[in-house]
């Protein structure tokens, strides 16, 4: 089975805990001051998980929508407009959005480059001719650079150990975690991501058809270098 049909349960819930509310009201802070005006009709947060940047963008009285593919996921924070689907083909009709919002590192997770790009094609599909989109994605080459093989910690009286690695053939970024002690058996989730240079996510977007108007390296809006803490690139569909 897939990595990303398992790893996104309770248990992922509760290591990511520390990807909060007030992170994502600070990252809706910056979608608002570069993608606006005009003000959007629609918005879909694309990977939306426990949707809580769909949450904060609704309290800002944005009409928002979330996808994603784990039911888990969806189920916690009911009440939010959530759908269940995936991000090869997604269940909705042509020119539906005028934002699609892609947050923390969810792009990149199949195997094949065609199935990545195929993200970013339904991406076009779904905005409006001059929909304004954004991808949130790791920074390859920080990562890289930072790569901690082996790590251990404690959360909530549970062991967990992670084991982090890059696949040069298949240009891949690699994390195991074990988790164990709370009474049940130990559990390990794998989670894989191809890593995209800043010059292949601008290829795969112009290959869909999709223009980049700006690249920033955090969400203070600082400039991106090989150093910046993430890739975050902004652009729109051509009218």
């Amino acid at each position: 089975m897939a990595w990303y049909r398992e790893s996104f349960g309770q248990d992922y819930l509760d290591l990511y805990a520390h990807r909060d509310q007030d992170e994502a009201e600070r990252n809706i802070d910056f979608v608002e001051a570069h993608l606006m005006p005009p003000r959007p009709r629609a918005v879909l947060d694309l990977a939306c998980g426990a949707g809580r940047h769909t949450e904060a963008l609704r309290r800002r009285g944005h009409r928002a929508l979330g996808v994603d593919l784990s039911l888990t996921l969806l189920v916690h924070g009911s009440g939010l407009p959530r759908v269940r689907g995936d991000m090869r083909g997604l269940p909705f009709t042509a020119a539906s959005f005028d934002w699609v919002l892609n947050f923390f590192t969810s792009f990149g997770y199949f195997e094949s480059e065609r199935e990545n790009f195929l993200v970013l094609a339904e991406a076009a599909r779904i905005l409006g001719p001059g929909g304004r989109f954004l991808i949130d994605f790791l920074n390859r080459d920080r990562v890289l650079a930072g790569l901690e093989p082996k790590s251990e910690r404690e959360a909530d009286g549970r062991r967990v150990d992670i084991e982090r690695w890059y696949d040069p053939a298949a240009h891949r970024i690699n994390k195991r975690i074990r988790l164990a002690g709370d009474g049940g058996p130990p559990r390990t989730y794998l989670e894989s991501v191809r890593a995209y240079s800043r010059e292949e996510v601008v290829i795969g977007l112009a290959w869909a058809g999709l223009e980049v108007d700006a690249v920033y390296g955090d969400f203070a809006g600082g400039s991106y270098h090989r150093d910046s803490e993430r890739l975050i690139v902004v652009g729109h569909r051509p009218r």
